[in-house]
């Protein structure tokens, strides 16, 4: 598979033909909009930096749209969504927004995107469902979501094969990215596109890779 990064909390991960995308950015949002085609688009929090899903609607492809908790099964993707709590982008005298933990299965590997997080723990259902983690996507940038010192500390927890940061692209504090690897202290790496096979996970734990915003 290939996971490249489209701002924000933009992912597209590709393999074979099927390409889904994790929270594609809307028009009129902090971020500039994407656009490309896609099969499967998982929305994690419903406010326009994330919700774009008319804007992977391209071409011959329509995607199946998943918007929130569930158990949903598309072309051998297996995805379960659990409900959690964002407090990005609220509106006026609001506490908390939902916000969907998505965990994927695809080519015998297992990603989980944390959507835009603002709990320190995952939720009990999401605990217990969600295991080897092999490419564990965090939002790091404060404001809302998981702070860089908190979304390290979570992320650590959580024992994935592969870290990526997020949400510190376009939107987020500032300097949320260096504070986080700071954090960390045990280095990482930076791609232009994620580029992975199961073999290749062998030996990893706990690997942060930055992967460059298109």
């Amino acid at each position: 598979m290939v996971i490249t990064h489209h701002g924000g909390q933009c992912f597209k991960v590709t393999f074979g033909d099927l390409t889904l995308v994790f929270d594609p950015i809307a028009k009129g949002a902090t971020l500039p909009s994407v656009r490309f085609g896609t099969d499967i688009a998982l929305v994690s929090r419903d406010y326009p930096d994330m919700n774009g899903v008319e804007e992977v609607s391209y071409g011959e492809k329509k995607p199946f749209a998943i918007l929130g908790p569930g158990e949903y099964e598309r072309q051998d993707v297996v995805v379960q969504g659990f409900l959690s709590r964002s407090a990005y982008g609220l509106a006026k005298d609001a506490k908390d927004a939902v916000n969907t933990i998505y965990s994927v299965q695809l080519e015998d590997m297992t990603l989980v995107h944390l959507g835009a997080l603002v709990d320190t723990e995952l939720p009990k259902e999401a605990r217990e469902n969600i295991d080897d983690i092999d490419v564990l996507f965090v939002p790091i940038g404060g404001k809302g979501v998981l702070s860089p010192s908190a979304a390290h500390e979570l992320a650590v927890s959580l024992e994935p094969k592969i870290i990526v940061p997020m949400h510190w692209s376009g939107i987020g504090q500032q300097g949320a990215l260096e504070a986080f690897l700071k954090e960390a202290g045990n280095g990482s790496e930076t791609v232009d596109k994620l580029t992975l096979k199961k073999k290749d996970l062998v030996g990893r734990d706990g690997s942060i890779v930055v992967i460059t915003p298109h």
